[in-house]
């Protein structure tokens, strides 16, 4: 199997995620270090996040608007220039006609020419949101291309060049990042302080358990960078010709 390495710059790329923060785990250096060079990175959130607490207790509907705010905030932390919401209900999400219509007209008002998203074939993965949104996100790539599938949308239809699936089951293309992209990925991450405690491992002893998380997500990217020599990357699945 060949592995490519970088993409071209792209001129806009959209990156869907299942919650809020799963962009930042799966890409997130990659779009710094596209923003960086002038890429337009648009991201949509498939799902409100209501269920990324551990306390049973917890006001929900405060913790959608917390993670709303999170999202906004890390999306900054990468320079993207918007974050869509579809707000669907956590662990409700599915690959039905209503919401591939939303995705595919997502696809075509911002058009770009990368989408990325998590890989629905990844052998094992036990989160079904992540299986729907990668699902999802593959099923609106090919509505959003051909004028038969939902005509009655604003936008004219798109065609984006290439597809990169993070998480991958079988690594395909490899993005080569410095020390400053991922660290923009690591304050990105961070920025989803709800999900510290649930996600990240930092509860009980704040600042070593950060410093173990960012130690733990620059060996990862420093381990996929060997694949190619760079001192860190991103791994993916690529689909190409659209």
């Amino acid at each position: 199997m060949t592995l490519h390495v970088d993409l071209a710059v792209p001129e806009r790329a959209l990156a869907i995620g299942a919650h809020s923060d799963d962009i930042e785990f799966g890409c997130g250096a990659t779009l710094a270090k596209w923003s960086a060079a002038g890429c337009e990175v648009h991201l949509l959130v498939c799902t409100d996040g209501s269920k990324g607490t551990w306390d049973a207790d917890e006001d929900l509907a405060a913790l959608v608007a917390t993670r709303r705010d999170e999202q906004q905030a890390a999306a900054a932390a990468l320079s993207a220039r918007d974050v869509h919401f579809l707000d669907v209900v956590d662990g409700e999400l599915s690959d039905d006609r209503v919401l591939r219509g939303r995705v595919c007209e997502t696809i075509r008002r911002t058009r770009p020419d990368v989408v990325l998203g998590h890989d629905p074939w990844k052998r094992y993965r036990l989160h079904p949101d992540h299986r729907w949104a990668g699902l999802l996100t593959v099923d609106a790539i090919v509505a959003a291309r051909d004028p038969h599938f939902f005509a009655q949308q604003p936008f004219a239809p798109h065609r984006p060049r290439h597809a990169l699936l993070f998480e991958p089951d079988e690594v395909t293309h490899v993005e080569r990042l410095d020390a400053n992209h991922v660290d923009a990925k690591i304050d990105a991450l961070l920025c989803h302080r709800s999900q510290w405690r649930s996600t990240m491992g930092i509860h009980d002893d704040p600042v070593n358990e950060r410093a173990a998380f960012t130690r733990t997500q620059r060996e990862a990217a420093a381990g996929t960078g060997v694949r190619v020599g760079a001192p860190y990357a991103e791994a993916f699945a690529r689909i190409d010709d659209l």
